[in-house]
């Protein structure tokens, strides 16, 4: 087909196009096209953006912390510290368990990068509690959290709960979302981070 039929192809294309949305019909965009879209509140449910938003403020509280002074300090002296990253248990109604292992890399991600510590795989762990055959809520005890964290060979653990409380009067509902996360060192079981995450989401009539 010659270029100027191409181009008149294309032109009836655009045309059909912008007719059938001028009718009302459903409109496709894509985030790199609209900024914005994946801003855009839909629910009262936690979305991608309010999860990274939590995880944010989590690892930027822990990037600013005593614990990671600590462990700085020890990198420097040649005794750089293990740290496991835990699952991160959902005590929500949302069905967030795949997203919340997703941000659990980038929270990975983020302390490998910093440089200060050894970081066992996510993955690496997940192995090992099939391989040990815990129950999933075993990583949520704090004594069999220890014991796994002594199997990785860590010196502490990361891990977090995310939380959520309901709340309607009126007609109208506002969901508070808390994502609680701590380091736990696993010699003694002291807590040597905790962060509190949250943020709100309403529905108003």
């Amino acid at each position: 087909m010659r270029t100027p039929q191409l181009r008149r192809l294309f032109t009836l294309l655009t045309t059909a196009a912008l007719a059938l949305s001028a009718c009302g019909g459903p409109a496709y965009v894509r985030g790199s096209d609209n900024p914005d879209l994946d801003k855009a509140v839909m629910s009262t449910g936690l979305d991608k953006v309010d999860l990274q938003q939590l995880f944010k403020d989590n690892i930027k509280s822990l990037l600013s912390s005593a614990a990671m002074t600590r462990w700085k300090d020890a990198a420097k002296d040649g005794k750089e510290q293990t740290v496991a990253i835990f699952q991160v248990k959902n005590d929500t109604s949302e069905h967030i368990d795949d997203q919340l292992n997703a941000l659990l890399s980038d929270f990975e991600t983020e302390l490998v990068n910093s440089g200060s510590v050894t970081v066992i795989s996510h993955e690496r762990q997940m192995q090992l509690v099939e391989e040990l055959k815990y129950q999933q809520s075993a990583v949520f005890d704090q004594d069999k959290a220890a014991q796994l964290g002594r199997q990785l060979g860590a010196q502490y653990f990361v891990t977090g709960k995310m939380a959520s409380s309901d709340q309607k009067t009126d007609g109208e509902r506002r969901v508070q979302y808390m994502l609680y996360m701590q380091v736990i060192e696993v010699e003694t079981g002291a807590i040597r981070w905790q962060n509190k995450a949250e943020l709100t989401k309403g529905l108003i009539k």
